[in-house]
């Protein structure tokens, strides 16, 4: 199996290849931004592809959406330090077959890419079970309102991008970002950007 890992810490696909020595014939490929993790798709086609949601640039999010875009039968993984079930959430909308918590168990990551790679899906239990069981409290975080599109552009301009600057990153048209912009001030009941930057804070976005 030919697995890409696209994640900024080369210490992260180190750590990978440890926990899959044991899990017979597997290439690793890497790349460390979602830049680069879509060059390395289109020529080398993975069978199985694990993405970091907080990359430098574009999110996980949206390097997941441009390979299914291009892909749709591509088999992806997310992996990130939040274990907040609505990240988890938000990772299956945009497409994901799989979440993975780098604090979680180093066997959840072997288990996901045994089900995923075999064409199923997988989340560790324990966020499965925050899913299902979150309801009402789930749909109460202002998260939970947004679209992985959304919650996109947020990220970026909590990291200080301007709409422009969000427009090309996400392959979009200015008008569109500074609607998506409005619409989310809408959504989560702020008035200004820098309302909406102090929410994404507060909620782990940034």
């Amino acid at each position: 199996m030919r697995i890409l890992i696209v994640d900024d810490h080369p210490i992260v696909a180190s750590g990978c290849r440890a926990v899959l020595a044991d899990e017979g014939e597997i290439e690793i490929l890497e790349a460390a931004d979602a830049e680069d993790g879509e060059c390395v798709f289109i020529v080398e086609r993975p069978d199985l592809c694990i993405i970091d949601i907080n990359l430098p640039t574009v999110s996980g999010f949206e390097l997941a959406r441009r390979i299914l875009e291009r892909a749709p039968e591509a088999r992806i993984i997310m992996f990130s330090m939040n274990d907040d079930p609505a990240f988890a959430a938000r990772a299956i909308e945009c497409g994901a077959k799989g979440y993975v918590s780098k604090t979680g168990d180093p066997d959840d990551l072997v288990e996901a890419i045994r089900a995923v790679g075999g064409g199923g899906t997988y989340l560790p239990s324990a966020i499965a079970r925050s899913i299902a069981f979150a309801g009402p409290t789930l749909a109460q975080s202002p998260l939970s309102k947004l679209n992985a599109r959304e919650m996109e552009i947020l990220r970026l301009l909590s990291a200080g991008k301007s709409l422009s600057e969000i427009a090309w990153l996400v392959q979009s048209s200015y008008k569109t970002v500074a609607n998506t912009s409005s619409i989310m001030r809408q959504k989560l009941g702020v008035k200004t950007s820098v309302e909406l930057v102090r929410l994404a804070i507060d909620s782990g976005v940034a």
